[in-house]
């Protein structure tokens, strides 16, 4: 099947979902529009921790994507993406249905390093996509095992310190230090918590291959189990790194401050799949990028001129620990505690339900 749009939206994330957001309050651009998704709902990620702690429910933490696209009014079209033909700005789908537009706009993510595996006895889920992990999580606890979480980023983190109670022992694998990038003060409060809440932690191993039910580092064995959940650092989907776009070194859609392809001007980019200079990979960022990206959908099909994209010098962390409270930084200060916790449930949940207020 072949369509012709004026704009295709591909993925639901964080981005995208904040342009849907503004188009709920003000007119969508004019033409065909369409979402494309491997899903009928999007979920929130900084709502996951607390969603697998039992703080949240599901329905708490996704945005049903049918009636969203309907009060935005545009199309929704569920599939997996697994092409681009940047040349011809079409999207190929899992099941051969191929779809083009006049501007495309990338909201994709990423996937995670994959592992060598040499026999496989333990059950390997990746935080992404997060309804794999949900399931894979409820089903885990009908019989609970030690668990291994694997990263040491604020993901592996936040999950490390959610889950630390739901199982007999967990332990959080980094091949560097954790948190690393963040300001001391965090790191220092995150071991802390970690360590109050006798979840074993390994830094400087790098996990390399799984043998049986063993994570190796080379050949010295890190850890021994039957459920392990992988956090590891971000890489460019498969699809995405066979195209001819501009790329960053590492694979990723090298785009300017318009959030446009360096390669392909009628194709924009944003969140965990773009790379832009000085702006890092994550929600707060694609969150912020949503408002200019609405502005310049619009400034696009109207012929209009484009604005840039400014990434903020500094960035509020705001992690969950695990026992109500919250670890907050901001431009290098750090502070922990209760009423961070409950501003990081307002902030979260603000975020979704203003989506979800349809």
């Amino acid at each position: 099947m072949n369509a012709e749009y004026d704009l295709l939206l591909a993925g639901s994330g964080h981005a995208h979902l904040g342009v849907l957001r503004q188009w709920l309050s003000i007119p969508r651009p004019h033409g065909r529009i369409a979402l494309i998704s491997d899903g009928g709902a999007a979920w929130y990620s900084g709502m996951l921790p607390g969603l697998l702690a039992g703080r949240y429910r599901p329905d708490q933490c996704r945005v049903p994507l049918p009636a969203l696209c309907a009060c935005a009014g545009i199309e929704l079209i569920q599939g997996e993406i697994v092409g681009i033909d940047p040349d011809s700005n079409s999207l190929s789908l899992a099941d051969g249905r191929v779809y083009s537009a006049k501007w495309l706009s990338l909201n994709v993510g990423s996937t995670l390093e994959a592992l060598q595996v040499e026999t496989c006895d333990l059950e390997m889920v990746p935080v992404k996509p997060f309804v794999g992990l949900v399931r894979a999580w409820y089903a885990w606890q009908q019989t609970p095992q030690p668990l291994a979480i694997l990263g040491g980023g604020a993901a592996g983190v936040e999950l490390a310190l959610a889950l630390t109670t739901k199982v007999s022992e967990l332990t959080l694998i980094s091949s560097g230090k954790i948190l690393a990038g963040h300001p001391p003060g965090l790191r220092t409060k995150a071991i802390r918590s970690l360590v109050s809440a006798n979840a074993k932690l390994i830094e400087g191993s790098l996990v390399d291959s799984v043998h049986g039910d063993a994570l190796l580092s080379g050949s010295k064995i890190v850890w021994r189990g039957k459920q392990l959940i992988l956090a590891t650092g971000a890489v460019p989907l498969p699809w995405l790194r066979e195209g001819v776009l501009a790329y960053d070194k590492r694979g990723f859609i090298a785009i300017s401050p318009t959030l446009q392809s360096l390669s392909h001007q009628s194709i924009f980019a944003v969140g965990d799949c773009a790379s832009l200079p000085d702006c890092p990979r994550n929600g707060v960022y694609a969150v912020r990028q949503g408002s200019i990206l609405a502005k310049n959908l619009a400034a696009a099909l109207e012929k209009k001129q484009l604005s840039n994209f400014v990434p903020q010098r500094h960035a509020l962390a705001l992690l969950a620990d695990g026992k109500g409270g919250a670890m907050m930084s901001w431009a290098g200060i750090t502070v922990q505690g209760r009423l961070f916790g409950r501003w990081k449930d307002r902030l979260d949940q603000s975020f979704i339900n203003k989506i979800k207020k349809i």
